[in-house]
Parts: structure tokens; C-alpha cells; sequence
């Protein structure tokens, strides 16, 4: 028998460990966290469920992504990968669910890099029980891979 745990999230809020933010975060810098609560916001600028950042127009800075690990988790994908189309690098904390639609239409476009082992979310008293991936969407390079998909040549 499965063990449904393993492919579905009951929580919903993992928080991001710290070091892997900092390791991230010197590497890119981040300017928004798009999906926190006050409490456990990764960046000066943040949304939480009441600004619904989902709703919002990420702007041209670096994003740092750690979504709702529910049913939801597809509409933050795509709107991590459409925002990188209009420009905006979009770094993103995800399971790495690799037999998922939204893995295939939208995290295959973006760099991967697994992460090996299971990580352990601050606040946590075990490790996920899932592995994760980050998952990188680059808003220049999208947006110039686009370009080259729509040029013809006279």
C-alpha cells in the first residue's frame, strides 16, 4: 500500500531553512518573497495571503519563491515562470514532483538544481517527507529565448 504522504502535502507552509536562503540569497539577492506571513518572510518586501501574491505584478527584481505545498502549488508555478517572461528572475523552493503537469509545463523551462537528501524546514521536527528542487527561472534568458522562437528570417 502507498503511503499517500509521500505524494500529497497536509502542511502547506514549510518554512525555508535559513542557511539554504542565505547561500541562495548571496548568490542572487533577493527583493521579494511573494508567498510569506509577517512572521517568517524572507524579504523587506513580501506578500502575504491577505496581498494574495498571486494577484500581484512581481516587478523587475529577483523573487524568492517557497509556495503553499497544496493543491495551489501549480498557479504558483506558472505565475513564478510567466513573471520571468516579462523580465523578472524568479527563484523558486519546490518539491520535486518530476510526474506532475505542472513540473513538465513550467519547471523544465528553468534551471534545475536537485537537492540532495530530504530537507529539513526550519520549525520542523523531521525532515520532508518529499524531496525538493530549486527551480530557476531566469528573466532575461526567458525572455531572450522567447524572442529567438518568434524571429524569422525575411
Amino acid at each position: 500500500m502507498m503511503n499517500n504522504g509521500m505524494y500529497s502535502s497536509k502542511k502547506q507552509d514549510y518554512v525555508t531553512p535559513q542557511n539554504l536562503y542565505d547561500k541562495l540569497n548571496r548568490e542572487f539577492g533577493f527583493t521579494l518573497d511573494p508567498c510569506s506571513t509577517h512572521e517568517n518572510a524572507k524579504c523587506k518586501n513580501h506578500y502575504t495571503i491577505n496581498e494574495n501574491g498571486l494577484k500581484q505584478d512581481w516587478g523587475a527584481g529577483i523573487v524568492f519563491m517557497n509556495p503553499p505545498y497544496g493543491r495551489e502549488i501549480n498557479k504558483w508555478v506558472k505565475k513564478a515562470y510567466d513573471e520571468s517572461l516579462k523580465g523578472t528572475t524568479v527563484v523558486c523552493l519546490l518539491p520535486a514532483r518530476t510526474d506532475t503537469r505542472w513540473w513538465h509545463d513550467y519547471c523544465m523551462n528553468g534551471e534545475i538544481r536537485l537537492i540532495r537528501g530530504r530537507l529539513k524546514f526550519s520549525g520542523s521536527k523531521n525532515s520532508a517527507p518529499f524531496p525538493s528542487a530549486i527551480v530557476i527561472f531566469y528573466g532575461q534568458k526567458n525572455k531572450l529565448k522567447s524572442m529567438l522562437k518568434s524571429y524569422k528570417i525575411p
